[in-house]
């Protein structure tokens, strides 16, 4: 009898997007990956490619979940901060947004969305101020005592709820810090002495994300901005003294999904020949008809993407393929089936066990997997049932044989 051959397709996409920043804002993109790893298979998350600047990119040990980046974002005061002040905002006062916000991204060309959730979990800058912090309390002292004579404490002690890091960069005028911000509240410093002028030069920022599972999502690039405004009881305040020079923040997120669809057949697995349990000699010793015939075909599948399966013929036979005889043109329908490997369930969550395929992808119109699947063992299994292998017999013929093309398709 003939072999029957089979074809395997797979089809892999990757995604892209683009970023719009909104007019008279500031803009920052955040990137993030998801490329999955062999070595990791447990590791299904995105990884933050946003190139870091700031506090983090040079204390990084310190920062653990955290990323930073260096905004171009001052703040100037518009009149002087007074000693003594009665409101937090009229002198040095931060509120940022410290509670998790969604920003919902969408894929260019399917329209799937998701959501990320981003917070402030940190605040840093350098404030410069209009005189040396000596002549401002006085003089006839260091300028670390200076500087921490004008606040009561320096900066790098923060005021609560922020929490303090530790870091502390100083000048005669100016003073780098960096705090935390585990809640969004406002925490400010009160000035001991006249401050007639003061800037922040620029804003780091430290942020959290969390990032959907890329498992769920189709291959490619999802889209999706979140603005900030700035300003006085604004997402961004830094009280009614310290005013920035843009109104409005907006970062623009990029998440890429670079998923891996991969079937590997073993050389000349891609030709099956169906044959009785006990092999033909069985049926042509004691002339007893095989009760089927079939074959098991094994592959290894790589999987990070939902996939949907399906079948193409040669011969057609209702829903399914058929084998034929090339003389007479007679013809009986192959089964066909897939077993998948553990890590890979149908859409219900259930394990796929001799899950029929046919033609028109019904009842395999998704997998998915529930971690990275990494080169794990499945098979295909191709039968005729015994009263189209006794048709097939009486027949005469001694040949049938037909292409069957198997697909793994990533496009759900």
């Amino acid at each position: 009898m003939k072999p029957l051959s089979v074809a395997v397709r797979g089809m892999v996409s990757v995604l892209l997007f683009a970023c719009v920043p909104v007019a008279n804002a500031a803009s920052q993109d955040i990137t993030a990956v998801f490329r999955p790893d062999p070595s990791k298979p447990n590791e299904n998350t995105f990884t933050n490619t946003t190139p870091q600047s700031g506090y983090c990119s040079t204390h990084p040990t310190h920062c653990g979940t955290m990323f930073s980046i260096r905004l171009p974002l001052s703040f100037n005061s518009t009149s002087p901060i007074q000693p003594y002040h009665d409101d937090p905002r009229s002198g040095a006062m931060f509120k940022l947004p410290a509670d998790w916000r969604t920003v919902w991204v969408t894929h260019a060309s399917t329209g799937e969305t998701e959501s990320v959730e981003i917070r402030w979990s940190g605040i840093g800058s350098q404030y410069r101020l209009s005189d040396s912090a000596a002549n401002l309390v006085g003089g006839g002292m260091s300028d670390v005592v200076a500087h921490s004579l004008l606040w009561r404490t320096s900066w790098s002690f923060a005021p609560r709820p922020c929490t303090s890091t530790g870091y502390g960069d100083l000048t005669a005028s100016t003073y780098n810090f960096f705090w935390r911000t585990p809640e969004e509240n406002s925490c400010a410093k009160m000035a001991y002495y006249l401050v007639p002028g003061m800037s922040y030069s620029y804003l780091d920022f430290g942020y959290e994300l969390r990032t959907p599972n890329p498992l769920k999502m189709s291959s490619g690039r999802y889209t999706g901005s979140l603005t900030y405004s700035v300003g006085p009881g604004q997402d961004i305040d830094m009280g009614d003294v310290m005013l920035p020079n843009d109104s409005a923040l907006t970062l623009d997120f990029e998440l890429t999904v670079e998923h891996t669809l991969k079937v590997e057949i073993p050389p000349g697995g891609n030709r099956v020949e169906l044959v009785p349990p006990e092999g033909w000699q069985a049926w042509l010793n004691s002339g007893r008809k095989p009760t089927r015939l079939f074959r098991d075909q094994r592959f290894h599948i790589s999987a990070s993407s939902r996939f949907k399966m399906a079948l193409e013929c040669q011969h057609v036979s209702g829903n399914t393929c058929a084998i034929a005889e090339t003389g007479t043109g007679h013809a009986v329908p192959v089964d066909v089936s897939v077993t998948l490997p553990d890590g890979l369930t149908d859409g219900t969550g259930q394990p796929v066990n001799r899950r029929r395929l046919l033609r028109d992808g019904s009842g395999t119109e998704l997998f998915q997997p529930g971690l990275y699947v990494d080169r794990r063992s499945g098979a295909l299994h191709f039968e005729i049932a015994q009263g189209n292998v006794e048709a097939m017999l009486d027949s005469g013929a001694t040949k049938y044989s037909g292409d069957v093309t198997v697909i793994w398709d990533s496009q759900v």
